[in-house]
């Protein structure tokens, strides 16, 4: 992604209502599109990187239905992009719904009113039942990713190509393939991707700019050492790749205004019956994991659907992704309870911060 912050920031999830919070309060994330348009101009202009969508079909019920309401992301993106200057926006494409042609055109057509800030996070499968809802079966997972292969390579060639094609594969023919116009200024959309298996993470080494991991929670060296595996296995495809983590930030004045807000949204008001419908389709259930593990998993998931926790004030938030940078991560990708009320003081409090320790360019 462009410019000069050694950390790049983010926003994670606000195509979607209730954004990453599984919680029931009033305040919790619209995920409408006058929302969106605010929130994306708001973020332009603080000088953050990066937006960052959900690819989701359907909602997890509950109370709430969380994350029932959401917006394409394609779409989404291509919209953002022309109402910003300087912030790049992705499209989260699962790639056995997208037809190959139309969504090369589809994100080519982004890029060019965004003048190259379109980027592609490439999904290879997720829930089955909205897998349904398109009468596409799942396969299973080492076939996702020869699937997922077949489908890149098709793109990649689209945008560079200027003469006519054929493309045969396993999975997809496609015959005469002519696409114009190329990516915007000769270049193509930075693509990211964020398989956990060793075949997903050999995937993306492969094929993508950027790859997306959990921080771990129990140390900072931990954090650096999956790191450092991820970078050292692009190597030896002769790549080098960035790495990106995601994360939920509950940022207040003091550490017990952070604390009590935190516990407020997503233990006392989070909205359960969806937390374990997220968690039974990962097949965490009372049947299968200990009444320890599923009491752990449900915690994590309600905050945030599992990114990494950083609650507290302005110098512990700023702190903490010192600390994230320096083990070696390019960026983070971060929600909010509601991003537009709470990113203005993230802006004024933490961004300072990062900018003193070198982290971010003075805006």
């Amino acid at each position: 992604m462009p410019g000069g912050n050694r950390l790049k920031l983010g926003l994670f999830g606000a195509n979607c209502s209730s954004g990453r919070a599984v919680t029931k309060v009033p305040e919790r994330w619209s995920g409408s599109w006058p929302d969106n348009l605010k929130l994306a101009r708001m973020a332009d202009e603080a000088g953050i990187d990066f937006m960052l969508p959900i690819g989701r079909w359907k909602g997890y019920g509950g109370e709430t239905d969380y994350q029932g309401a959401t917006l394409e992301t394609i779409t989404w993106a291509t919209a953002l992009l022309g109402a910003t200057r300087r912030i790049t926006c992705f499209g989260t494409v699962h790639a056995p719904l997208f037809h190959p042609v139309i969504a090369a055109k589809e994100m080519v057509t982004a890029d060019h009113i965004g003048e190259g800030r379109f980027g592609l996070n490439i999904v290879v499968g997720w829930n089955e039942d909205e897998f349904e809802m398109f009468g596409v079966k799942q396969r299973d997972h080492a076939q996702r990713y020869e699937y997922a292969q077949e489908w890149i390579d098709a793109i990649k060639r689209m945008w560079s190509e200027r003469e006519t094609f054929d493309f045969a594969g396993q999975y997809i023919n496609l015959k005469g393939v002519r696409a114009e116009p190329k990516p915007y200024d000769g270049s193509q959309p930075v693509i990211m991707n964020a398989g956990a298996s060793p075949t997903g993470r050999a995937f993306a080494v492969k094929n993508c700019d950027a790859f997306f991991m959990q921080a771990s929670r129990v140390s900072v060296a931990e954090t650096a050492a999956r790191v450092a595996d991820v970078k050292s296995l692009a190597r030896e495809h002769g790549r080098e790749i960035s790495v990106y983590t995601v994360g939920v930030i509950t940022c207040r004045a003091t550490m017990r205004e952070a604390q009590d807000y935190h516990q407020h949204c997503v233990v006392d008001e989070a909205d359960w019956s969806a937390v374990d419908r997220l968690l039974a389709l990962r097949n965490i259930t009372p049947q299968t994991v200990s009444p320890e593990e599923l009491a752990r998993q449900r915690k994590e998931f309600a905050h945030g659907n599992s990114g990494l926790p950083i609650i507290g004030d302005p110098d512990h938030v700023a702190r903490t992704l010192v600390e994230l940078s320096e083990a070696g991560l390019t960026g983070i990708a971060v929600s909010l309870v509601n991003y537009a009320d709470e990113l203005p003081y993230l802006c004024d409090e933490v961004l300072p911060r990062l900018e003193r320790a070198g982290l971010r360019e003075k805006r």
